[in-house]
């Protein structure tokens, strides 16, 4: 059942039940223009191909700067103007684009999102982030501005291969970390296959994140506070991403760990509770280890855009379903890193 959120920015309608099919009483033919990538365009050309469609190569590596700049031209070409509509289908790659994209043509236009990926429709397509990568350094140009609306269509989830559904899990398993323990429990006592089957399951964890999300962005739209707790495993999975070409929830769970390890350090979080998240990592076919070089992990973290001078704002945890927003230093950021590749070897 359609709902709307009012943020200090902007007030997004979320259609929980939408369909592909129906995307045109959201988004005028006349007046839409589609963003999308190569992937889900050669899967979807028949449901968008009435569209005015700009299409971008799959991958993180369109994320940039120069795809924005390419972008634009073509909406230029198009003659987009200020009560054009842009909609990105896609995952996060694209939600994140579209968004930047939308934010600075023309000083910004209206845009909707039609997540492809469970990332995107617990995360990337929530809150209002939205940005591109320069070179190594993850969303450091950006900007923070609502959807108009966000369609979910659950469908197109069964084309995902099982890569990407675990992929989206590992953001799941961070909004249970860092506030619902009850979520937490849930995840330990069941397996990923379970919920790919079930879809009715599916669905009600997804609204529970997003809504989970929406409560903290609305308290905190530009990441003053609250809103860092959602960075909780990104400071070093970002690093992990960027260095060694990992999906992006691969690298969150990695860096999840990290913030368990850094927790026991600085708030004696239980050990156990690090047992307990590896086992479910594993349970939804998440890395648990993986071979890196703490220098080169170290150099890209302070580049980091949460850095203040000497340290890095990292989340984490006093018990599991409560976190903190922590100073750590780099020497304390190592330590934990040392413990990660000492007590997780690949």
């Amino acid at each position: 059942m359609q709902y709307s959120v009012t943020f200090p920015s902007r007030t997004t309608d979320y259609h929980p039940s939408a369909s592909l099919a129906h995307l045109q009483q959201l988004a005028n033919v006349a007046n839409t223009i589609i963003i999308t990538d190569n992937n889900v365009w050669t899967q979807y050309q028949t449901e968008l191909g009435h569209y005015e469609a700009i299409v971008v190569e799959a991958g993180e590596q369109s994320k940039s700067i120069e795809t924005v700049q390419d972008i634009c031209k073509q909406l230029a070409e198009l003659q987009a103007h200020k009560t054009t509509i842009l909609v990105g289908v896609g995952g996060g790659m694209i939600t994140d684009l579209t968004g930047f994209v939308a934010t600075i043509y023309m000083r910004g236009i209206a845009f909707g999102f039609v997540p492809t990926t469970i990332l995107a429709m617990v995360d990337a397509a929530i809150g209002g982030k939205n940005g591109v990568n320069v070179g190594l350094h993850k969303n450091m140009l950006g900007a923070i501005q609502q959807p108009n609306f966000i369609a979910y269509d659950y469908t197109m989830l069964a084309s995902l291969p099982t890569q990407e559904w675990s992929s989206g899990f590992a953001e799941i398993i961070k909004y249970a970390c860092i506030g619902d323990a009850a979520l937490f429990q849930q995840l330990q006592a069941t397996q990923l296959q379970t919920i790919m089957e079930n879809t009715n399951h599916l669905q009600a964890i997804i609204a529970q994140c997003v809504a989970h999300k929406n409560k903290i962005v609305l308290a905190d739209e530009h990441e003053n506070h609250i809103r860092k707790t959602l960075n909780f495993g990104h400071t070093a999975g970002h690093a992990f991403e960027t260095l060694y070409t990992l999906p992006h929830g691969q690298a969150v769970a990695l860096g999840m760990i990290v913030a368990f390890i850094a927790s026991e350090q600085h708030l004696q979080l239980p050990k156990k509770n690090r047992q307990q998240l590896v086992a479910i990592l594993q349970q939804f076919q998440l890395p648990t280890t993986i071979h890196f070089e703490i220098e080169a992990v170290m150099s890209t973290l302070k580049m980091d855009k949460k850095r203040k001078g000497d340290s890095i704002d990292f989340i984490l945890l006093s018990q599991i379903g409560e976190a903190v927003i922590y100073p750590l230093t780099f020497p304390a950021i190592a330590q934990a890193l040392q413990v990660f590749a000492h007590e997780h070897k690949a």
